[in-house]
């Protein structure tokens, strides 16, 4: 689907139909040549409502008001509905919300883009999409002028941050059979070649080495080997250093504390944190912004076997710490304990973020649709709640208190892997991986848990069923944003 710009008025490009967005419920203005229509088809102006006339050629969709969620979800829900349709060209106008912002342009290109994404891998009849084309006229709702030049980076921006979003998007949505942790390996090599990016990738025998025995105890009962990958982008004179780190349990069946069958179902998006990295370093690879950005990945199966790590084993951790395992589904947070430790070793970081599905606690706290944001400083915590909200995912921050530290005590090893208590798991697991933080790294750091919003068997917003992406545009906004 290619987009493009152009100054042509919308009424005088020759496309096959045009998608007009209805403004605060605003029918008289000239961008609408259906209003007796409308009305009398019982179309409101809703959000995300459309309605389309064949007979004119026209889509209509309504956005309660021009800010960058409601164009984004609304543009989603335009190419949702044209894509059960046989239109080919497609135009639309531009709908910005002052003279000089062109957020809404990027919000606009990222629904589109992010709304036509259907995952059809495993179907035997896929779905063609008939949209071949779209032209988005930089004649604009209000009159204002805009700039061609700023216009097309921005287009350019949006189109590579939604392309390596449903990259992730496809990533997570592969079945546990075809995506494990070598593949991983692979998808980040493949990256690599195509790009600027270096990558390394550890097997079993490095890992070892680097003594990351949470991480393989993890692992040892799965015949798909682990893997931690590294991925860098090192731009001359870099404005800033960050690491990001992805939990990737390529599948989670909860180990020897097996989980509830109906619970096993959709853990092939247990990879989301590590699939973001991966979406991330790819985008902003495209984008070569000037900040240097080391990915890391820990790709590993946990499964079961004579073999399987157990509920009273203690493990010893890359930073030296002991931890008491008490339940062998809360195994991501180990992965993380160790590959943490090891982006702190290889890299010295401004900041430092993990991305990971790591609780259904903070979705039972937050819901499906946000993810919470956790650490011991409120400057990186900062930071990514305001990526999130310019950038259209929904983030909160979830405090740590002493109290629920006490939870994680053990009384045979340096620290639990779960808590004592059933209330405050994101916390717990969020305080959990702070005590594999260094002194150099402790007000750098933030932990992002996407339980909810990274994988909903429901369509939402510009989010289809399944994978969403979590992450991915929230944390290149942010990086971005350090960019400048």
């Amino acid at each position: 689907m290619h987009i493009e710009l152009t100054n042509t008025p919308i009424d005088n490009i020759k496309s096959d139909l045009k998608v007009i967005m209805v403004i605060e419920k605003d029918f008289s203005h000239s961008f609408i040549h259906d209003k007796k229509l409308l009305k009398k088809s019982g179309f409101k102006g809703d959000q995300d409502e459309t309605m389309l006339f064949l007979e004119h050629d026209r889509l209509y969709v309504g956005v309660e008001k021009i800010n960058s969620a409601n164009i984004r979800t609304a543009a989603a829900s335009a190419i949702r509905i044209l894509l059960s349709t046989h239109y080919s060209y497609i135009s639309i106008a531009s709908y910005m919300n002052s003279q000089n912002c062109t957020a809404m342009l990027r919000a606009m290109t990222e629904g589109l883009i992010l709304g036509a994404y259907r995952f059809e891998t495993y179907k035997s009849k896929k779905r063609i999409s008939p949209v071949k084309k779209i032209t988005i006229s930089l004649e604009e709702y209000h009159g204002y002028s805009l700039d061609m030049d700023i216009c097309t980076r921005t287009l350019n921006h949006a189109k590579i941050v939604a392309n390596a979003t449903n990259f992730t998007r496809d990533i997570v949505n592969t079945t546990p059979d075809d995506c494990y942790p070598s593949v991983m390996a692979q998808i980040a090599d493949t990256l690599c070649n195509e790009s600027r990016l270096e990558c390394t990738v550890l097997k079993p025998k490095e890992l070892k080495k680097e003594k990351m025995n949470a991480l393989l105890a993890v692992a040892r009962a799965s015949r798909h080997r682990p893997r931690v990958i590294h991925l860098a982008h090192k731009p001359e004179n870099p404005k800033a250093i960050v690491s990001l780190v992805g939990k990737g349990l390529t599948y989670d069946s909860g180990g020897l504390s097996l989980k509830p069958g109906e619970y096993m179902v959709t853990m092939k998006s247990d990879k989301s944190g590590g699939a973001a990295v991966l979406g991330i370093m790819k985008a902003i690879s495209e984008m070569n912004l000037p900040i240097e950005v080391h990915g890391f990945v820990g790709a590993v199966e946990n499964m079961i076997g004579g073999n399987a790590y157990k509920p009273d084993d203690v493990l010893k951790a890359k930073n030296g710490k002991t931890i008491e395992v008490r339940n062998t589904d809360a195994e991501g947070r180990l992965v993380l304990a160790d590959v943490l430790a090891y982006a702190q070793q290889e890299v010295k970081a401004d900041y430092l973020f993990d991305l990971a599905t790591l609780t259904g606690a903070c979705v039972v706290g937050v819901g499906n649709y946000t993810s919470g944001v956790m650490g011991n400083s409120d400057t990186p915590k900062s930071l990514i709640i305001e990526a999130a909200q310019s950038s259209g995912e929904l983030a909160t921050k979830l405090d740590f208190n002493r109290y629920l530290k006490k939870t994680l005590k053990s009384e045979i090893a340096d620290i639990c892997n779960i808590s004592n208590t059933r209330y405050g798991g994101a916390i717990t697991a969020g305080m959990f991986l702070s005590e594999f933080i260094d002194d150099d790294h402790k007000d750098k750091w933030a932990h992002i848990d996407i339980a909810g919003p990274a994988f909903v068997e429901h369509e939402w917003g510009e989010n289809p069923y399944g994978a969403s992406g979590a992450g991915v545009r929230m944390i290149v906004r942010l990086l971005e944003k350090l960019a400048k």
